[in-house]
């Protein structure tokens, strides 16, 4: 890797970390969600919320690392 690659890459750091902070937040409130032994209506949609979130966030990560 060139220092231009690896520089740009130093340089997207922070907004990876974020988010990934943020895919881990999701993780954590989903698991939170899906510890319970029945979830309502409004409770299922959040699942299904919280989940593509997190397939959205994964996919900008990895678009950035691509990059």
């Amino acid at each position: 890797m060139d220092g231009e690659a690896t520089a740009q890459i130093e340089q997207d750091a922070p907004g990876i970390n974020r988010l990934r902070e943020e895919h881990r937040r999701y993780s954590q409130e989903l698991e939170s969600l899906l510890s319970k032994p029945y979830l309502s209506e409004e409770e299922r949609l959040e699942e299904v919320r919280l989940k593509k979130l997190k397939l959205h966030l994964k996919d900008r990560i990895f678009g950035v690392r691509s990059a």
